[in-house]
């Protein structure tokens, strides 16, 4: 496999994240799995719309999803997807810090 189709395929994955929603879903399943009604109690909203987000992530490989009676469950496909959002979270905090500081110094 190319280098450029790696690209191409990590933007997508990042697309896949490009979603405050998504986001949070992630962090809510960050050390279990959730119950789609579950998932939907703590975020709000609108089950389509919630079940669109959760479609992406699962078809983009960020989620996996089991069936159990009338529930279906949804948990992380790897925890690294966890540690990616909270390294890009940290990197968030410094830049405020960093503009924080800026706007201090003014």
């Amino acid at each position: 496999m190319t280098d450029k189709k790696i690209f191409e395929l990590h933007a997508d994955v990042c697309k896949a994240l490009g979603h405050p929603l998504r986001i949070e879903v992630i962090d809510l399943l960050q050390d279990k799995e959730l119950c789609f009604t579950d998932i939907l109690e703590v975020t709000g909203g609108l089950k389509s719309n919630l079940s669109q987000h959760l479609s992406v992530m699962t078809k983009k490989g960020i989620l996996k999803s089991r069936r159990d009676g009338q529930c279906t469950y949804f948990s992380l496909s790897s925890k690294k997807v966890a540690q990616a959002c909270r390294l890009m979270r940290e990197v968030l905090i410094d830049n405020l810090k960093k503009h924080q500081t800026l706007i201090d110094k003014l």
